[in-house]
């Protein structure tokens, strides 16, 4: 959980800002997008399945 306590004479959007920069850190969007829908087997088998493919055809890109 991303936590942000602002300062005393701090701006609303600075302390904003600090928020979004610590949350995009910790890899809540992305982990929210993901849970977003219910996944079955398949569909989560076929996805892992093309991020290893893209991950060994990076590995071996010159």
């Amino acid at each position: 959980m991303t936590q942000v306590v602002p300062g005393e004479n701090e701006g609303i959007e600075s302390v904003l800002r600090r928020f979004k920069r610590g949350v995009s850190r910790a890899g809540i969007f992305p982990d929210m997008k993901k849970n977003r829908h219910f996944e079955t087997p398949i569909e989560k088998r076929k996805r892992k399945e093309l991020a290893r493919h893209k991950q060994r055809k990076r590995k071996f890109r010159y």
